[in-house]
């Protein structure tokens, strides 16, 4: 029998191998969906958010529990492990508190005696997912969608197979019915025969571009609803009059959070020639700063990457853009799953670490002449997740916003996902929406009711 085995990119060793699911297990699951789908979607709203709540009370229970199996697995540094189990629970505090409201009839005047809007589940939703966020990214997708009535199939990427499991129980734990959620341990085979099955009625997938082609494509051939949350290269605008003694800690953070590995971080820095000099001083003695480390250490900031074949890919990035004539001024050094944080000048747009997505902790600068150029040096993307702009002149962003063509704009902040605001991209970055209203309206059947009495 096939296994995923998830091992720690920390130290090498071996955590635990899980069974692949079989297509007779698999077909049991999606039985075991099928059954429980109508006495789900009959169980009132409120009903399904106090379960909700009690999730988010187990996972600020075990915190501590669910922060090292992420550690373990995929290399997180503990203290940011259990932040994203402390998200996590917010995001299901605020389903459970609003989803009654948001999943309410929307009443719209005709000249029908009534008609509205009625939001119903449509059943039963696969999900794909990755290692990077491994609890945070499943639960803001599953919480509004199990709330909104679906059951849930999970694929979670190979190694992180034990944080797939332990939501699994979490839910159970919980007290969801048998067949809510699920997860199941399988490849690319499996997932198309659950695409291709009729009880499975949307796909949502966060990951690389080249999943998402390859999701897309299956869905659309059996007509089934998709959303893609794909990777990104955000820009980080600096302007002249940035404020760097408030916001430089931001902006490292912005880049180096998660060891680099997160479709949001900024990648490319874009800072005005005025107050460049200024800000490379300081940003290079702030990433200097970056305690490296064990993982499981309260203090280490930057850990290991999650395999050691994403550190050789970005090292690739990297020395191909140097051979280009991009200099390395900071890092560039690897030692297993291991890169240290890496700040690289003179960048250009035809370099690798300018236009492709660069996962992990390196910082691409670019130097512009004026905020016209940074503008059209940040919209230069085949990607459109996310920018940020710092800067105290509020009205001039302000009138950017529209010169801005992602799917988010944070002025002197980073971005970030928050469960009140809507979260996804445009472009190579993927479509459709997470989290807030349009979060948990995406799988559902927006049906037009027309009564006359």
């Amino acid at each position: 029998m096939k296994k995923n085995t998830s091992t720690n990119p920390y130290n090498g060793e071996s955590i635990n191998s899980y069974n692949r699911d079989t297509q007779e297990s698999l077909d049991i699951k999606l039985q075991s969906s099928l059954s429980v789908e109508n006495q789900w979607q009959e169980t009132s709203i409120k009903s399904r958010s106090k379960l909700l709540s009690k999730v988010s009370s187990l996972l600020v229970e075990r915190k501590e529990v669910y922060g090292k199996l992420i550690t373990q697995e995929m290399g997180k540094p503990i203290a940011q492990s259990i932040s994203e189990i402390e998200k996590c629970a917010w995001a299901c505090d605020f389903y459970a508190t609003n989803a009654e409201d948001l999943l309410a009839d929307e009443l719209i005047e005709t000249d029908a005696s009534e008609s509205f809007i009625s939001y119903d589940p449509l059943g039963c939703i696969l999900a794909v997912m990755p290692w990077n966020y491994p609890f945070w990214q499943v639960i803001r997708f599953a919480a509004p969608t199990l709330t909104a009535g679906n059951t849930v199939l999970l694929k979670h990427a190979a190694n992180v197979s034990g944080c797939s499991k332990a939501i699994e129980q979490l839910f159970l734990d919980a007290g969801y019915p048998e067949g809510c959620f699920q997860s199941i341990i399988a490849g690319h085979e499996e997932i198309e025969r659950l695409i291709a099955n009729d009880h499975v009625k949307a796909v949502t997938l966060t990951g690389s571009e080249k999943a998402g082609k390859s999701i897309a494509k299956l869905a659309g051939e059996h007509l089934k609803k998709s959303v893609l949350e794909l990777g990104g290269n955000n820009a980080c605008i600096i302007w002249e009059d940035a404020d760097l003694e408030t916001h430089l800690d931001t902006m490292v953070m912005a880049r180096m959070q998660n060891t680099g590995q997160s479709c949001i971080a900024a990648k490319r820095f874009i800072v005005c020639e005025d107050i460049y000099d200024t800000f490379m001083e300081q940003f290079i003695a702030k990433v200097k700063d970056l305690k490296s480390g064990d993982p499981m250490k309260d203090d280490t900031y930057i850990g290991v990457m999650a395999r050691e074949d994403l550190a050789e890919t970005l090292q690739q990035q990297i020395n191909d853009s140097i051979a280009m004539g991009a200099k390395n001024v900071l890092g560039n050094e690897r030692s297993g799953a291991y890169f240290s944080p890496t700040i690289i000048t003179e960048v250009t747009p035809d370099m690798p670490i300018f236009k492709e997505e660069t996962f992990g902790p390196v910082a691409a600068i670019i130097k512009a002449k004026d905020r016209a150029e940074t503008l059209a040096l940040a919209t230069d993307s085949r990607f459109g997740l996310g920018s940020m702009l710092f800067t105290q002149d509020i009205d001039a962003a302000y009138s950017v916003i529209s010169n801005i063509p992602d799917g988010a704009f944070f002025v002197n902040d980073m971005v970030k996902s928050d469960p009140r605001l809507p979260f996804g991209g445009t472009k190579a970055s993927g479509y459709g929406r997470e989290l807030s209203r349009e979060g948990i309206l995406e799988f559902v059947n927006k049906k037009t009711v027309y009564i006359n009495k």
